[in-house]
């Protein structure tokens, strides 16, 4: 299913704009629905500007009304943006979210070990040789690496994560496992979100403000305002 140009900025569009659920938004940006929710909760590491997808001819208000009045339909995308297909190689990671990789690739080898170096390859955006040197604890920097979900570091989404340890599990013979983070108390579940999320900012802050001042030269740092 086509999804649009830009699915967070879409869904922040969405969420602020209509009454479509959680859900319905969800299906149409292809995110998950805690994504959704982080993004209606304003948890997300720096405010989304929305995207209108109306104007930017992807959905139309007909298609929108028909949602709002029927939380059980589907959204249709009128027209799907022209999509640049890579053949081969690892996914392009921005610049300022490159230092979280190990983290992120470190927290998949140890919960899910059935997922193949090539898979973590294409889903973090990473080299085949750093991930066996995570694995072996061969890598120049494992004393600082530190697991960390790559959902929340913001390396891939929550839908990309599941496909990829539901084949994996599949490949090996094993019993996918069931996603109940939204069972029992969804309060507690936003809070630990929030917690994780703010502790991700607070050490991107760190290790951005090291970076600005090495080699005596002044970067531009993302992470201020």
């Amino acid at each position: 299913m086509a999804q649009p140009l830009m699915p967070h900025a879409t869904a922040s569009w969405l969420v602020d704009n209509t009454a479509l659920s959680f859900q319905q938004i969800a299906e149409f940006c292809g995110l998950h629905i805690l994504e959704v929710q982080a993004i209606a909760d304003d948890m997300a590491a720096t405010k989304l500007t929305g995207r209108d997808p109306v104007r930017a001819g992807e959905l139309t208000m007909a298609e929108i009304e028909k949602g709002q009045q029927d939380p059980n339909y589907r959204l249709v995308m009128q027209k799907g943006p022209d999509q640049l297909r890579r053949t081969k190689g690892p996914r392009y990671t921005p610049v300022s979210k490159r230092q979280d990789k190990p983290d992120g690739i470190a927290w998949i080898i140890r919960n899910h070990p059935e997922v193949s170096d090539g898979q973590i390859s294409k889903l973090i955006g990473t080299t085949r040789t750093t991930i066996a040197a995570i694995r072996d604890r061969t890598h120049w920097n494992i004393a600082n690496i530190v697991p960390k979900d790559p959902v929340t570091l913001g390396l891939c989404s929550q839908r990309e994560l599941d496909a990829v340890v539901a084949k994996a599990a599949k490949a090996a013979g094993l019993e996918a496992p069931t996603d109940t983070r939204l069972e029992g108390d969804r309060e507690a579940l936003i809070e630990q979100l929030r917690a994780e999320r703010e502790a991700a900012v607070r050490n991107a802050d760190t290790v951005h403000a090291e970076e600005s001042t090495y080699g005596g030269a002044t970067f531009h740092d993302p992470f201020k305002k």
